[in-house]
């Protein structure tokens, strides 16, 4: 890490796709309210050039919106689980048709490379294909026998929560803004989103096409604004919130949720562990390990922050590891050139620049980066590698949230798991290793939500099928899987009782009716009825 950072040059102005026309974006911003007349200056990130005045919520606003939002899902509910399916089929095709003019705008208002904006894109297929295939089985009324066999029944019923309100974060607007709300939508709910200010512009279009794909005017409603403006009035209008950011931001909307008695799924920050056992393939470890902890430039809640490497194999993969980091080609392009992009805006990048001078400044080393980089944009910043980082440095415990990973040495195994296991958070964790049962058994005993096997983070977020969340202070709840879509609903137990036969019978005394009612139930559990 150089005393000063280099000296700026003037960045090459990178050519702004065609496709983002001030028109477009007018029309885009044009669906967020905005009557008391404030804006939010929403610019490229790389280069800090005004894209759009993007309007910002009032609370009267918000609750024009909520209110709108309801009357629009009366009707969306009263349809069938079917009909709503047929939207997201034709959204199915537009969205992958239109990932190009998507990725353009994520890049441009976010800073992200071409790659992770290109796959991003593909998150809400990937979602909507999964729900395609299980919403008609997981919505389905589910009927029992109820207390009384063949006598009495209770059904499951799935009901919609109503209003849906999602705050989504700036790292992956599009993925979470809206992946989120499809199995909502799913459900029969209406959804009322909360971009962050600085990466609106890729929800907006979402919901766009999805109204272009069928969806009713007026279900898919959007606020814009500063999280403690809009916040409270958000949450106290919907009757579920689905939340994706910071733990102390968690903790609030959790609070206020509690207040308010409605339930929320909240999928917080993380420190997230990789293990990398003695039998690893250092060829594809370190190949996994650049792209755990650099890719979408370290701005990923699952992304590695902490590496534990064998004693036995250490020197050679953080040799490796350095020599493949500084490989790394550093732009702010819109093309497949660039291996990282920008950080999301300046503040962001002085945050991470002061984990990495916090750390120096306590006894750390830098083996590579550490620096800012204004000669590229405004927010870039070195992917860094660490050395020497302990708990008592911001690097050491606090999500850094950037291209910043700091490596460990352990002797064995147990204390590698110790290690990983030494923070409050518990988001999502890696190992790596050719001994697979051995690599579970490591996996089994780490405290995470997630843990993945020989990758970083991709095959378990990918895997739509399977529920995925935290545990300790990175969440509560879980997004995916059939827990995805029925979190948005509630239970209602519609129970049939055919004959009155719960009681003594007329003449009967209650001695006997309940000698009865014992050996009834000895009998069926006998029998296995109940």
């Amino acid at each position: 890490m150089t005393a000063t950072d280099p000296t700026p040059l003037a960045p090459a102005a990178p050519v702004r796709p065609a496709t983002l026309t001030s028109d477009f974006l007018q029309r885009l911003v044009a669906r967020v309210p905005g009557s008391g007349g404030a804006t939010w200056s929403l610019t490229e990130v790389y280069t800090g050039e005004t894209l759009v005045e993007l309007p910002q919520s009032t609370p009267a606003d918000i609750e024009a919106a909520f209110a709108a939002a309801r009357e629009a899902q009366v009707a969306w509910a009263a349809r069938s689980v079917a009909e709503r399916l047929e939207v997201f089929k034709r959204a199915h095709t537009m969205f992958v048709d239109n990932a190009h003019l998507t990725a353009d705008l994520i890049q441009a208002e976010s800073g992200k490379n071409r790659r992770m904006a290109i796959e991003e894109t593909c998150d809400p297929p990937m979602v909507m294909s999964y729900y395609l295939k299980r919403a008609k089985q997981v919505l389905a009324p589910v009927k029992r026998g109820g207390p009384v066999p063949f006598l009495s029944t209770s059904t499951e019923i799935r009901v919609p929560k109503g209003v849906v309100g999602i705050i989504a974060p700036w790292n992956f607007p599009f993925a979470t803004g809206i992946s989120d709300a499809i199995p909502a939508l799913i459900a029969g709910n209406a959804v009322v989103v909360k971009p962050d200010n600085k990466t609106a512009l890729s929800p907006l279009w979402g919901i766009e096409m999805l109204e272009r794909a069928g969806l009713p005017k007026g279900l898919f409603q959007v606020v814009c604004g500063e999280g403690p403006d809009v916040g409270p009035t958000l949450i106290d209008n919907a009757d579920y919130i689905m939340f994706t950011g910071s733990t102390a931001t968690g903790r609030v909307i959790g609070e206020r949720a509690g207040r308010n008695l409605i339930s929320c799924c909240l999928e917080l920050g993380g420190k997230n562990p990789m293990i990398v056992l003695p039998d690893a393939d250092l060829d594809e470890t370190v190949k996994g390990a650049v792209w755990a902890a650099f890719a979408n430039t370290g701005q990923i809640c699952m992304h590695i922050e902490r590496m534990y490497i064998h004693d036995s194999i250490y020197d050679d993969f953080k040799r490796r590891f350095v020599a493949a980091a500084e490989s790394l080609q550093i732009g702010a392009s819109y093309d497949f050139g660039p291996d990282l992009g920008s950080l999301v805006s300046v503040d962001h990048r002085d945050r991470v620049a002061s984990h990495v001078e916090d750390a120096v400044a306590k006894g750390a080393t830098v083996l590579t980066g550490g620096n800012k980089r204004p000669d590229i944009g405004p927010a870039f910043f070195e992917p860094t590698i660490l050395e020497g980082v302990t708990n008592d440095m911001l690097a050491g415990s606090l999500e850094t949230f950037g291209p910043v990973v700091a490596l460990h040495r352990y002797a064995t195994i147990d204390e590698a798991v110790a290690l990983a296991n030494d923070t409050e958070y518990g988001l999502n964790a890696s190992v790596w290793g050719t001994d697979l049962e051995q690599a579970e058994r490591v996996a089994h005993r780490i405290h995470s939500g997630n843990v993945n096997i020989n990758d970083a983070l991709a095959t378990a977020y990918a895997s739509k099928g399977t529920p995925s969340g935290g545990v300790k202070q990175s969440g509560v709840g879980a997004r995916h899987g059939d827990q995805g879509l029925s979190k948005y609903t509630d239970v209602k137990n519609m129970a049939v009782l055919k004959k009155q036969v719960m009681g003594a019978r007329e003449g009967q005394s209650y001695d006997d009716y309940v000698k009865q009612m014992l050996s009834s139930l000895k009998l069926m559990r006998k029998l296995r009825v109940r």
